[in-house]
């Protein structure tokens, strides 16, 4: 079956969803999106993620061509046409056609393009053994530059530093901000556990704040556990008992290695494997 896509209005063949060479989108990065998991024929935390991306949006001076009921109606739409019962989402909206210069205020309506498709970012084995990181050189950008709650199309700040978990043979790389405080990974919320508090940095160092992130904050409380927002140094991450990133493409995975130092005894900890398990039932819809 042909990949149906959702572009601006109607629902369109893969093929044909093609937009302007002059979108300020494709030209600068200008627009927002979320990605979206889609579990069990269920569309995963949508209000959070719509809610975000109007936020988003508003950030940055973009009107949205849709209102949100309009918006969850054409998602739900796409996804039933292409039969996901467990996948993605990618939802994207472009300043639109412009010209070659800068002004946004040339480009008459944004863009939307719903994408809805299957997805694994790792493969399970990962999941059971945990993954290793680096630090990366690369800076995240300053908040008074591109504020860490907007979740922009321009990517390259998070690009440059995956290139860098590439380049040494490992998936992600951790993300520091000017001050030296962990921010995230390039796709992922960054968690900690030391002395079974869980503790996680806080969206004023450069984090995005995170759906599957909050998610997970909400279940470790659940389960007794402290949980902190407090900024943490690189040496934090080398002396923790348990390390684990959240994400909606990741969703929950432990580290077990960082810059050549093992995380506890080399394996996801207990606390990121109850973690892991909690959230699979909650996405499930057992609570």
């Amino acid at each position: 079956m042909a990949l149906k896509i959702w572009l601006d209005d109607k629902l369109v063949d893969h093929e044909d969803a093609k937009i302007s060479v002059f979108d300020h989108g494709l030209l600068y990065g200008d627009g927002v999106f979320e990605g979206i998991r889609v579990y069990n024929g269920k569309i995963f935390e949508l209000t959070a993620h719509i809610k975000r991306l109007y936020e988003s949006a508003k950030v940055i001076r973009l009107d949205i061509p849709m209102d949100k009921d309009e918006l969850v109606k054409a998602i739900e739409k796409t996804v039933e046409v292409n039969a996901i019962s467990d996948g993605y989402i990618r939802l994207v909206v472009t300043r639109g056609v412009g010209t070659l210069g800068l002004n946004p205020f040339v480009c008459k309506e944004g863009r939307l393009i719903i994408i809805a498709d299957s997805i694994q970012l790792y493969p399970e084995e990962l999941y059971e053994k945990g993954i290793k990181v680096i630090s990366a050189t690369t800076v995240r950008n300053h908040p008074l530059a591109v504020p860490p709650q907007v979740k922009s199309l321009n990517y390259l700040n998070n690009i440059l530093a995956k290139i860098e978990a590439v380049d040494n043979d490992v998936p992600e790389a951790i993300m520091y901000n000017h001050e030296g405080y962990v921010a995230e990974a390039t796709a992922d919320n960054v968690f900690i556990v030391k002395n079974s508090c869980v503790y996680t940095p806080p969206v004023e160092a450069g984090a995005l704040e995170g759906v599957t992130r909050d998610v997970v904050i909400k279940l470790a409380k659940q389960e007794g556990f402290e949980v902190v927002e407090k900024n943490l140094t690189r040496a934090d991450l080398y002396i923790c008992d348990e390390f684990f990133l959240t994400g909606t493409a990741a969703e929950v995975i432990g580290i077990v290695e960082i810059d050549k130092r093992i995380i506890g005894d080399g394996k996801p900890g207990k606390i990121t494997e109850l973690l892991r398990k909690k959230f699979f039932k909650y996405v499930r819809g057992k609570k």
